[in-house]
């Protein structure tokens, strides 16, 4: 069998022409959904982060405030600027790019944001709101990974769920997630012993842990879904994950690309937290 791919590309697409016909409607009503999109410093990957992430916004309809600052930005400065933009009815959704100077506490800065515009759902209160089943922002990666599931057409529902990685932005609230859907959640991570004995049982292996051919063909269940959360290069230099695609394509029934999967869901799911705050005020 050769496994069929969930393209992470036309799942964002449609989703995005969800999100723009909300935004239309928002819009119509004189309640135009807004994002403040805050980076400090000239650090490359995040000025294409926010670049792609304020495109995103124009093409969807929604407002997009970008604030660019010096890497000697103070760190009262920035919480000053967090606190206005909680106070702004035109702003929905405020995200503060990482990584932060090494003078700024970034977690100081993720708990200023008010949680009712926490649109990376990153701050402890977000987090325990998913916790406890309350209607709260769920981080976005991991948001997007059950988008993909739920594409496949799977009901959860008592299936045995495998997370490798235990990360507070992607690990934890995946297995969250996957709970909520009603399946059977192991966490695996570094000091799991032997990983295969867990993934052979699970109908589905969400991999996270930033370290490439961390799971291979002889570790997946005839049949599993296979999410690749992983961003990595090979021998090659060539953007690779965390799973051996080409050996578990044979094994598995369903399975995310690197790039192509999971990448282009964090933004799309970014937006709809976005629409979803909106739409709660």
């Amino acid at each position: 069998m050769s496994a069929q791919l969930i393209d992470g590309i036309a799942l964002s697409q449609k989703l995005r022409a969800e999100i723009a016909a909300r935004a239309a409607s928002l819009t119509a009503q004189g309640k135009q959904p807004g994002l403040a999109v805050i980076l400090v410093g000239e650090d490359p990957a995040s000025q294409v982060y926010v670049r792609n992430k304020v495109k995103a916004c124009g093409d969807v309809g929604i407002h997009s405030v970008l604030e660019k600052y010096d890497a000697d930005l103070t760190e009262q400065a920035l919480l000053d600027r967090i606190t206005a933009l909680n106070n702004d009815p035109t702003i929905h959704g405020i995200l503060v790019q990482m990584p932060l100077p090494k003078h700024i506490n970034p977690h100081k800065v993720i708990e200023a944001i008010a949680t009712s515009k926490d649109v990376d759902g990153y701050s402890v209160l977000s987090a325990g709101e998913m916790m406890t089943g309350l209607d709260g922002f769920r981080a976005c990666t991991p948001y997007g990974c059950m988008k993909l599931i739920e594409s496949t057409g799977t009901d959860l529902r008592g299936k045995h769920a495998v997370v490798i990685g235990r990360s507070n932005t992607v690990g934890k609230p995946m297995a969250l997630l996957l709970l909520q859907a009603n399946a059977t959640v192991t966490i695996c991570h570094s000091a799991t012993p032997d990983l295969g004995v867990f993934t052979r049982q699970a109908d589905v292996v969400v991999a996270a842990v930033g370290r490439r051919n961390t799971l291979t063909a002889d570790m997946v269940k005839p049949g599993a879904i296979v999410i690749d959360v992983g961003m990595n290069r090979d021998d090659n230099g060539k953007l690779c994950g965390d799973v051996d695609f080409n050996g578990i394509k044979e094994v598995a029934s369903h399975i995310t690309p690197v790039p192509g999967g999971v990448g282009p869901m964090t933004i799309t799911m970014l937006l709809m937290n976005t629409i979803e705050s909106a739409e709660r005020k």
